[in-house]
Formats: C-alpha cells, structure tokens, sequence
C-alpha cells in the first residue's frame, strides 16, 4: 500500500470511527485490564471462586464499552449533549459529592462512596467529578475567550471551580485534589491563557492549599483531644473513632515514611508499610522481563494488587519492558489527543480532548508514581486496568468523548462543512487559539 493509500485509508476510518491510534490504545489496555486484573485477584478468588472476578471484571469493561461505542457516533457538539446531559451530570456530581462528604459508604479509612438501591451499584462520585470538572472548564474557557486567550474572569471562574469541586473530594484522597490541578493546568494552557496568568493560578492553589493543610492540622488535634476527654465516658465515641481514619495524620505519616523511604530496607513488614514493601518486593522480583503473566508471587499478599497497586504487578509479570509499555500507551494517548486538539477550529472541543486524554494520563503517571515510591502512598486506580466499576465506566465515558472529537473534526477537515462553528451554541464557539496553520495538513 503506498503512503498516498495509507493516508485515504487512515481517513476514511477517521471520518467512519474516529481516530484509529485512539481505538487501537483502547483496545489494547482493555486486553491488559482482563489479563492484569484477574491476575491480580488471588484473594478474590479465594473468596469468591475461580470465575466471578474476571465476570465482574469484563462485565464492567462491556458496560464501558457501550459507551465508548455510543458517545463515539454522537458528534461532540450535539445541543442536547452540551446542553441537557452535561449540565445534569454537573448537578448529579455536586449532589453525590456533598451526600458522600456527609454521610458517605467509609471504604479504606474514609467516606468516599454511596450505594445506588435495588442495583446495588456502588459510586464513588470522585471519579464523576473529574468528569464533571473537565467538561465544566471547558465550557467556562470556551464561553471566556477573548484576543485569542482565556480572560481574567474565565482564569478566576475556573480557579474557583478547581478549588470547589478540590474541597468536596479532599476526603475521598489528596491525589484527587492534585490530580485535578494538573487537569485544569494543561486545559489552560490549550485555552490560550498567557504564561502570567499560569503562573498565577498555581500560585493561588499553592497558598489555598497550604492554607488548607495548616487549618486541617488544627482542626485534627482539636478533634483528637475532644476525643481522649470524652472516650472513656463514650462508649459510641469509641466506635465512632473506629470507623474511620484520621486522614489528614495519615496523609503527615504517609509523607514521612515517603522521605524515608531508603530506610526500608531495615525495616520488618508490618501493618504501616506493607503496601510499599510488597510493592518493592514485586517489582524486584519482576526484573527487566518479568516471570510471566499469572506467576506473580507478591498479588496473594500485596494489599489492593488488583486496584491501586496492579502497575506493581503488572511489572512483576512482565517486567520493566513491560512496565514501559504501559506508560508509552498513556502518553501515546496524550500525544494523540494533542495533535487533534492542534487541529480543531474551534477551542470546544480542542478543550474537551484534551482534558479527558490529561485526565486519563495523568491519572496513570500518579499511580505509576506512587506504585514506584516517587510519590507517597495514596489510592489511585490505573485508568481502564485496576478493578473498580466506577473507574472503567469514567475512563470509557472519556475515551469515548475523545473518539466523538476526532470522528467530528474528521469530518469537518475532509467533508463539506469545513468549520463547526455554526453548529456549536451561541457564546462557545470560540476559534481555538492553539489551532496550527492550515497550510499543515492531516496525517496520520
């Protein structure tokens, strides 16, 4: 097949489907996730027999898929889309995550979940809210746009939605926080906002934030001391205390064990530190090729192997090569989803693709960093690989709106219409101000 076949093909399928690198990325990590999480399972499958984890497990990845499949050959800027679905999924978040803070399911030490009747679907809203947040900047960014920027109201709105949408998932983990600055940091910059305006908005995060740690801190040992004076006569105290984890102090022992980490190798395992010792142990034993799928020796004792510690077995089978992969994947994503944001006319869905491929990626780079100790130990699922329903429908949902863009733009760049502006809602059809000349054509 000559190159002038392969371009004609690669955009006919782009124009069909949406972009091919996309899917295949998909597909791939899919087959991983199957592989990896049942893999990971010993003690699910101790409990539950042979056959239910991986059920649970491809059931939730067919679900995703409906999604990707449905949301794929709907057209990104459809009015009911972005007028009717994503504002109700902004109000659902909102709502789910002040039920959750209030009166959440505790899972791992902290209220993060809610149960939906007669399904028994358990939700944690965490993951809806990056969701929610990505598309929410995005119409904020897009309807703010001015001389090819973000203004200053779109940077101030946007910062405070940060901090809102922050400060309603700080219990359900710290990551989620962090992870949702960097989103917002990387739909800035392919909005257009200047380098000052950047520079500003993280350095408002960083004061709130650090505001925030110095009033938790307080807040805890105030806590902590009604607590010792009213324990003995309180008998529900006590129980109450049990039920959940004093997160903030945890989040203090988390990052000290994290700067000493080099000491341990003195130490023994024990209850603290197990989830990083094991961890180590896995990935040592994988080696550069690892000992192969369905050998690993550490998923029986590592604890959530089969969620927030799955990259370390990913490396225990099949090694640092195989480690390397995974990330190549992710960032592949990336590099994919960028160059089709450089070509969208509109700054929409430049916006929108770019937020859930950043979203995805850095999702697994913090995982993969907390898995190999460059970060302090937190939960974070491997976007489309850990277990966990929530994540792989959030994941789906995303890979699926990114598929919506490219199939659009696509269309847009080969077709008869050549600009989408006239489709788009009055006040978002900002010209993209990352968009490359068009002199440059499509490839593939």
């Amino acid at each position: 097949m000559s190159e002038k076949e392969k371009i004609s093909r690669y955009r006919e399928m782009s124009m069909r489907y949406g972009d091919p690198w996309i899917w295949g990325i998909y597909l791939t990590l899919v087959v991983l996730s199957i592989v990896e999480s049942y893999s990971a399972s010993s003690r699910d499958v101790a409990l539950m027999g042979v056959y239910e984890p991986i059920i649970k497990q491809v059931a939730y990845l067919l679900l995703g898929s409906f999604f990707v499949i449905g949301l794929s050959r709907i057209n990104y800027n459809n009015k009911v889309l972005l007028l009717v679905l994503i504002p109700l999924l902004w109000i659902f978040t909102m709502v789910a995550l002040i039920y959750v803070l209030v009166a959440g399911e505790v899972v791992n030490g902290a209220q993060r979940a809610f149960t939906i009747p007669v399904i028994g679907l358990s939700v944690q809203p965490s993951e809806l809210a990056k969701l929610s947040a990505v598309t929410a900047l995005a119409y904020i960014m897009a309807k703010n746009q001015e001389d090819r920027d973000v203004s200053t109201k779109g940077v101030a709105v946007s910062a405070a939605l940060v901090a809102i949408f922050g400060g309603l998932m700080i219990n359900s983990g710290l990551t989620n926080t962090l992870l949702l600055m960097c989103i917002s940091a990387a739909m800035f910059v392919v909005g257009g906002a200047r380098v000052k305006k950047l520079l500003a908005v993280l350095a408002i995060y960083a004061i709130v934030g650090g505001l925030f740690w110095v009033w938790k801190d307080l807040s805890d040992k105030r806590e902590e001391n009604m607590r010792q004076v009213t324990a003995i006569q309180d008998t529900q105290a006590t129980i109450d205390k049990s039920k959940t984890v004093n997160r903030h102090g945890m989040r203090k022992d988390r990052i000290y064990n994290w700067r000493h980490r080099s000491e341990l190798i003195h130490d023994s395992v024990n209850s603290q530190n197990s989830q990083e010792m094991f961890s180590i142990m896995a990935q040592a034993h994988g080696g550069l090729w690892g000992v192969g799928i369905g050998n690993s020796r550490e998923c029986s004792r590592l604890p959530l192997a089969f969620s927030d510690y799955i990259y370390s077995i990913i490396i225990e089978e099949i090694g640092l090569v195989g480690g390397i992969f995974v990330i190549i994947l992710y960032l592949w994503l990336l590099s994919r989803a960028a160059m089709i944001a450089r070509r969208c006319h509109r700054v929409l869905p430049a916006l929108l693709i770019i937020g859930m491929a950043s979203m995805i990626t850095f999702q697994a780079l913090f995982h993969m960093a907390i898995n190999t100790g460059v970060f302090p130990v937190s939960g974070e699922p491997l976007p489309l690989i850990s277990k966990g329903g929530t994540s792989i429908l959030v994941t789906s949902i995303a890979i699926g709106v990114m598929l919506s863009v490219s199939r659009t733009i696509a269309n847009n760049a080969y077709g008869k219409n050549k600009d989408d502006g006239n489709t788009l809602p009055s006040g978002l059809d900002a010209r993209n101000p990352s968009e490359i000349p068009v002199k440059n054509e499509w490839k593939n």
